[in-house]
């Protein structure tokens, strides 16, 4: 490994909420007889107030996403600059909440895990294209029956940092009720001085909301309200080029084949890497795995271009009598 490889992720401490607060609220929820809620207070007293943040320890940290994820080098470039900034002044890492919109399939949940992977800030993942309400996010209050904490509270509370990667993902293709908007809180989440004060309808206790690190996704940004637009960096992310998706298919073929024991060749075919690079980011993987089992259906240890063409054989092929 070279040197520039090497990160080590540095850590100091931030009280995200006050074990005083957690105390008064158990008190206060003891004649209500909710013992979930209660529960919920005895676990954030036992686990305290304070969560480490991850402060980067080099500005180039973020080099391997260029490798990684090729054809996001436009937001591996703006987000450095906040690297840069954080490790001038020691500080954690941070930067302005994002929004990567792009065809279905290009990678862009794919970057944002590789990007919690490299910053060593823990990742929460969250399909919007399934909420219809609100207080997924930021709780239901306890007088409601099931009621119970949203995703950031959780998060929060039950992780060891302040600041994960949390993912919005097809934020365009959340839906419902208006009157429970599934965006409405990240009216408040996505300001730096209200997610200070973030107050989790179910929990009621103020918690620092204000490190985390969102990056959202969507196909469309029509469907987006203007004032949620307006509090994220938003980037158009192209699909791959062809040099771009033949680095992916290789880079795809090597973490497969050093991850198991199945007796293929380290280096990939170049003749069934060009066919796979036809293919986008999500679909190479499903595309090379089944690659792989067609050569063992057929007693083979390396792969073939023939294993893929089963493969889109069999997509293509019709269900009927």
């Amino acid at each position: 490994m070279s040197t520039t490889e090497i990160s080590i992720p540095l850590a100091d401490a931030r009280e995200i909420y006050r074990v005083d607060d957690v105390d008064r609220a158990l008190e206060a929820s003891a004649t209500s007889r909710n013992e979930s809620l209660a529960t919920f207070y005895e676990r954030m007293r036992t686990l305290g107030g304070t969560r480490y943040v991850v402060k980067p320890s080099r500005s180039d940290a973020l080099d391997p996403l260029y490798e990684r994820c090729p054809n996001f080098g436009e937001v591996v470039d703006d987000l450095k600059k906040s690297m840069a900034l954080a490790v001038s002044g020691n500080e954690p890492v941070s930067f302005t909440p994002i929004l990567l919109l792009g065809e279905p399939g290009i990678g862009k949940t794919h970057f944002a895990r590789c990007l919690a992977d490299q910053i060593s800030t823990g990742y929460q993942f969250i399909s919007m294209s399934s909420l219809t309400a609100g207080w997924i996010l930021s709780g239901a209050s306890a007088q409601w029956n099931h009621a119970r904490p949203g995703k950031v509270a959780q998060t929060l509370v039950s992780g060891e940092v302040a600041n994960p990667v949390i993912v919005l993902d097809e934020v365009d293709k959340a839906g419902g009720d208006s009157r429970y908007d599934p965006m409405g809180p990240l009216y408040e989440l996505l300001e730096y001085d209200t997610a200070r004060r973030f107050r989790d309808e179910y929990v009621d206790i103020e918690i620092d909301a204000s490190h985390i690190l969102w990056v959202t996704t969507a196909n469309d940004d029509r469907n987006i309200p203007e004032p949620i637009l307006n509090r994220m960096n938003v980037y158009t992310v192209p699909r791959p080029d062809a040099g771009e998706s033949y680095a992916i298919a290789c880079r795809l073929y090597r973490e497969l084949v050093g991850a198991h024991d199945w007796g293929f060749p380290d280096e990939p075919p170049e003749d069934v890497m060009e066919g796979l690079s036809t293919l986008p980011p999500r679909e190479q993987r499903r595309a090379l795995l089944a690659a792989f089992g067609n050569a063992k259906l057929a007693g083979r240890d390396e792969l073939q271009i023939e294993d893929l063409d089963a493969l889109r054989s069999a997509r293509k092929r019709k269900i009927g009598f």
